[in-house]
């Protein structure tokens, strides 16, 4: 395990991660804020599901769920269908459209770390995405607070993606 002062450290690094995450905020259109991006990442991964399931993914409670599906819903982004197992249920799609939006959320947030990180080795970019994944999948395996530190029994390497914590989109949100 690690000392302390590298925990500490780890803290102040991610905090100004803040700086990363407004630069992702700022190449966004007016008319996807970040909500709506995660919203078109998730379904474009997972397909077809339900806004229940989406507010899981999201990881917000429904009336936030629900007011990001009407704005992409209202910009042709995804189409919401009576769910066949449960008439009171909605499933919600991606449209080819909100696949084009996508498309050009996935170009600007490349282009900007890029441009961002031009000065960084394929290497180095690959071990901040490998050491980034572990992170958050440590966190995903471990649940909230409250866990002890070190219990991790490592399975969750081991489960399905789509067990795994998928609220990672791959789009600047």
């Amino acid at each position: 395990m690690a000392a302390r002062s590298q925990y500490e450290e780890l803290a102040r690094q991610l905090s100004a991660i803040g700086a990363v995450k407004r630069g992702l905020a700022r190449i966004l259109p007016a008319e996807c804020p970040a909500g709506s991006a995660a919203v078109l990442a998730l379904l474009s991964r997972h397909g077809e599901i339900r806004i229940s399931r989406l507010a899981e993914l999201l990881d917000v409670n429904m009336s936030v769920t629900s007011r990001h599906v009407a704005h992409v819903a209202e910009r042709g982004w995804i189409e919401r269908s009576p769910d066949p197992a449960d008439k009171r249920s909605r499933i919600l799609r991606l449209t080819p459209a909100g696949e084009g939006v996508l498309d050009d959320l996935n170009c600007r947030s490349t282009e900007m770390f890029a441009h961002h990180l031009q000065d960084w080795s394929d290497e180095e970019v690959g071990q901040l995405n490998t050491l980034l994944a572990r992170l958050r999948d440590s966190f995903s395996c471990r649940g909230s607070v409250g866990r002890a530190p070190g219990g991790h029994s490592g399975d969750c390497r081991s489960r399905p993606a789509d067990s795994q914590d998928s609220s990672y989109t791959g789009t600047p949100v």
